[in-house]
């Protein structure tokens, strides 16, 4: 009895080294496994970034559109809201008659004066030239008959004065002359060119102004918040829409300092959120070069309390859609071992 009692303890003793053994080799196993794993798959914890747009006039004004509510898709393009733009209008046409005047007056002094004030001008020298003729005779005369004694002083003096004002008025003439023929100055021209100048970029600025009066969505996107409603006064740069963007759609994630040299720019990535099994495929495309605590709102425990470098990870257009939301959280998962085996030069 002894003898078989000892025999069946040194079986259940065989049986339970054996299976403390066959334990000890599975989770040496599954170790190897986990650490095979880690060294071809780098999996990252971080949250979609969409960014967004506050829309707003460039102009003040009075509110007389709002196209869109909450929640609405708007495509690139569309009209959001509008202003009143009848002030606007009646700015453009004023400053667009400035310009009519300003054109108007360059022209007249590029053209030089008319054919009839030309004429009038050689006809005043022709006048001017018979008038100091007469005076310089008369003059001549006067000084003759002082000599005779038939004149006197008094008549000469006056003789002379009036052939000097006759020959000033020919050299006025000949002035006037040459002015008619030669047209304006230069200097003249280039200050009605300059106004010219001005008044069209007075009126590239109020047809500016008329055009903001119109509020265009930059890019596709989904309304979060309608600020305003119609009839409200607003002033430039006040916010009308928020905007959500469909594309480029983010993902923010960080990475340990010992797992940075398994990832660079350009990396192919796979990103996965709780919400549904849909993976999506995306590639680093920004790396910090600065290190930062690791936010609160990674999951890892194990790197809370670690410095961390921010990545900011781009999902493929072909990819993104809307059940990537504003914060959600997403597991990516980078593979490591072919970033390891590229060569440098490709990197």
């Amino acid at each position: 009895m002894k003898i078989n009692s000892l025999s069946h303890k040194a079986k259940r003793i065989f049986i339970v080294v054996a299976i403390v053994a066959i334990a000890s080799g599975s989770g040496l196993f599954f170790r190897m496994q986990r650490a095979g794993s880690d060294d071809s798959q780098l999996r990252l914890y971080g949250n979609v970034d969409i960014r967004e747009v506050q829309l707003a006039f460039r102009q003040p004004g009075r509110v007389t559109q709002m196209a869109f509510d909450e929640g609405d898709a708007v495509r690139a393009g569309e009209r959001m809201a509008a202003l009143d733009a009848q002030p606007y209008r009646e700015a453009l046409a004023v400053a667009q008659a400035q310009v009519q005047v300003a054109q108007a007056e360059l022209t007249k002094l590029r053209h030089g004066l008319r054919p009839q004030e030309i004429t009038q001008a050689r006809e005043s020298l022709k006048q001017a030239q018979a008038l100091a003729t007469e005076t310089e005779r008369n003059f001549q005369r006067q000084s003759r008959l002082l000599e005779s004694g038939a004149s006197s002083q008094r008549t000469v003096d006056a003789a002379r004065a009036a052939r000097d004002r006759a020959t000033a008025g020919v050299e006025a003439a000949k002035a006037a002359m040459s002015q008619a023929s030669e047209g304006f100055r230069k200097e003249d021209i280039a200050a009605a060119e300059a106004r010219l100048t001005a008044a069209q970029a007075a009126a590239a600025q109020a047809a500016t102004a008329l055009a903001d009066t119109e509020l265009m969505a930059p890019s596709n996107g989904t309304v979060i918040a309608r600020v305003r409603e119609p009839g409200s006064m607003v002033a430039s740069q006040s916010t009308i829409y928020s905007l959500s963007l469909d594309k480029p759609v983010y993902v923010r994630a960080y990475v340990g300092e010992s797992d940075l040299g398994r990832i660079a720019p350009g990396t192919a990535v796979r990103v996965k959120s709780d919400s549904s099994e849909k993976v999506y495929r995306g590639q680093i495309g920004f790396i910090s070069p600065r290190a930062e605590f690791t936010p609160k709102t990674v999951e890892t425990t194990d790197l809370r309390t670690d410095l961390v470098y921010r990545l900011r990870i781009v999902i493929d257009e072909a990819d993104s859609d809307a059940a990537l939301r504003q914060g959600m959280p997403v597991t990516v998962d980078v593979d490591a071992k072919a970033h390891a085996s590229t060569p440098a030069a490709e990197r």
